[in-house]
């Protein structure tokens, strides 16, 4: 065997390596791109549920989309107020107070209040429920009672009972996945001060809303009449409530004849 040229091989691999690190080290520093530290203080600061509400792919495209200053500091809706207060620290923006919201059904058509049409037993979806000459209820406006808003909704705050969804406030965090899962339209982000709801968005008339459901709003206009802050309009047969001008007085509540206008506690 020649060890020298064994030696000789070795030495040359071994400058080869020495020249080849210097090389990556040079376009390491040569190419880096700089990252701004305040991406990880955002992401730190989100509410991590990978949800997309905020409109990006997940918290980490949304940290960089807000130090960059393409994304607002008040969409990560999950975080809520303490997440839009820490990030306008970051960014050194002022902070901003954001009403606080809450995905609301605006349907009472749970089993025995409003009339089944037939016994739906394909696809246990919403969407092809509705496919099906209408859906298996009286109701065309009012809640099929399958999930799909279920299935989306990331935070367990949403279960069907009694045929149809219930929300518990006190787990939503109005991302607003569940909104366009509705084939219906029937979820809403409202504001959590907003107590005063009409759970109703039937535009049938007052007979063929009471054939369907004995929950429905039959645009009788008793509410508009007893409401003094101008508050409650009967628009396209069902009544529509302004928040804004809302007192939460209760007047409209009592006055309902169907009690499809409820006071959340």
């Amino acid at each position: 065997m020649n060890t020298t040229a064994i030696l000789y091989a070795v030495a040359v691999l071994s400058g080869l390596g020495v020249v080849f690190g210097l090389v990556l080290t040079f376009a390491d520093k040569a190419f880096a791109v700089a990252v701004d530290e305040r991406v990880a203080r955002v992401r730190e600061a989100v509410a991590g549920a990978n949800c997309g509400v905020c409109g990006y792919a997940g918290c980490d495209a949304y940290a960089e989309a807000v130090v960059s200053g393409e994304a607002s500091i008040t969409a990560c809706t999950p975080g809520g107020q303490d997440t839009f207060n820490a990030l306008a620290e970051i960014m050194g923006q002022n902070a901003c107070d954001v009403a606080p919201e809450v995905a609301r059904l605006l349907c009472q058509g749970e089993n025995g209040v409003v009339k089944s049409r037939y016994d739906y037993k394909g696809t246990p979806s919403c969407h092809a429920a509705t496919q099906m000459a209408g859906g298996p209820t009286a109701c065309a406006w009012g809640c099929v009672g399958f999930g799909d808003c279920v299935k989306a909704c990331q935070f367990d705050a949403m279960e069907i009972v009694n045929g149809i969804v219930t929300i518990d406030e006190n787990k939503c965090t109005s991302c607003g996945l569940c909104v366009p899962e509705c084939p219906r339209s029937l979820i809403k982000l409202l504001p959590r001060a907003a107590k005063v709801t009409v759970r109703c968005l039937n535009a049938a008339g007052a007979k063929d809303a009471m054939a369907a459901c004995s929950k429905a709003c039959i645009a009788c206009k008793r509410c508009e009449k007893a409401c003094n802050y101008d508050a409650i309009h009967v628009i396209d047969n069902c009544a529509i409530i302004d928040p804004e001008k809302c007192t939460l007085c209760g007047d409209c509540v009592k006055v309902c004849p169907t009690h499809c206008i409820t006071h959340q506690s």
